[in-house]
């Protein structure tokens, strides 16, 4: 990964040039036969062939046709790049693998939505069990307004398979603090998801979203970022180092879905968070299911061996609620308390 993946990558120009490098010879000879099929005036170098388009969709019907022509190990060598004149391909400009290329051309509305930010943020409450008050909030990443349409995990599948992901994770974070300042009083807790594997150097890659705390007046103890990974954590060593930038700056960390897949006990006392957050199927009907209980007892147990905090999430009926508060769950979170809410709403209600 390099920096070029947090930065935005630009627009696709209406018409242009499309240029295509590879490493193996034959390759280039094949493309250049391939774009002179389709009727382009193509110009080839010694590791690149070029060739002008006027319009988008046939940029999009060009890289299907390539999909369907080679090979795999052929596609992943391919690198690509848009210039508006041929003059601008001699200087320096950004190549993009082919793969990342052809899922940004082949739905330029998700495209858009990451490269313009045209998201915004909801917040879900957090009550503390014992005095029944908001202890938190969980900022979820939504479509900035009606008119823009997309499900938060579409477009975070639609990030990792374009090369975005570093992108839309780091923008998200910002966004989630630039909207709390105001709309959540000081002391009130902001938990806000990232996924370690937009995160390649922590220190680096962390730097804008401590300056965008700092910039907004947070305070760095109600900063609470949350591990959101689906796939299993591959390299625990590395997500440590995450974890510990971040509470260098004074800020907590938080275990999500703990019982579900690879969040398992094991990686919790390895980790050793400040809190710990337990998977909504183990909450789902806990009270109807004695394993259910067992489980939320024993992460509560080695919870309290490493002095994290327990929350629970997904509860939707009294009786869940009363199964977690009398298992020693501290926090608690689900549509049982509150559904989400723009985060601009919570300003009015905090005055």
């Amino acid at each position: 990964m390099s920096c070029s993946q947090c930065r935005p990558s630009g627009d696709f120009p209406i018409e242009g040039f499309i240029h295509i490098r590879t490493d193996h010879p034959v390759l280039l000879q094949s493309l250049e036969q391939l774009f002179t099929e389709v009727g382009l005036e193509v110009m080839a170098s010694s590791n690149a062939v070029s060739a002008k388009y006027n319009n988008l969709p046939l940029l999009q019907s060009l890289c299907e046709g390539l999909s369907s022509t080679f090979n795999n190990q052929a596609i992943q060598s391919f690198y690509c790049a848009l210039t508006l004149t041929f003059e601008e391909a001699n200087g320096f400009i950004t190549w993009i693998p082919f793969p990342h290329f052809r899922e940004r051309i082949k739905n330029r509305d998700l495209y858009e939505v990451i490269q313009q930010q045209l998201f915004t943020t909801y917040s879900q409450p957090i009550i503390s069990l014992q005095t029944e008050e908001i202890y938190g909030y969980e900022f979820l990443l939504r479509p900035l307004s009606d008119r823009i349409e997309f499900k938060p995990y579409e477009l975070f599948q639609y990030a990792e398979k374009s090369g975005l992901q570093a992108l839309l994770d780091g923008n998200a974070r910002i966004t989630s603090i630039q909207n709390s300042s105001g709309a959540v009083p000081r002391g009130v807790k902001r938990f806000i998801n990232f996924l370690p594997s937009s995160i390649y150097d922590p220190k680096h890659c962390l730097a804008t979203t401590f300056r965008a705390a700092a910039e907004a007046g947070v305070d760095p103890n109600d900063l609470v970022f949350e591990v959101v990974e689906t796939e299993e954590i591959a390299d625990i060593e590395h997500l440590k180092s995450i974890l510990k930038a971040y509470q260098d700056q004074g800020m907590k960390v938080a275990l999500d879905d703990l019982g579900a897949g690879h969040s398992t006990l094991a990686v919790l006392k390895e980790l050793k968070p400040n809190y710990v957050k337990i998977d909504r199927k183990i909450i789902s009907f806990c009270d109807e299911d004695e394993s259910k209980k067992e489980m939320i007892l024993q992460i509560v147990k080695v919870a309290r061996e490493i002095n994290a905090v327990v929350l629970a999430e997904g509860i939707e009926r009294k009786e869940e609620a009363e199964v977690v508060l009398n298992c020693g769950v501290e926090l608690a979170q689900g549509y049982y308390y509150g559904r989400p809410v723009p985060t601009k709403s919570l300003t009015a209600a905090a005055l």
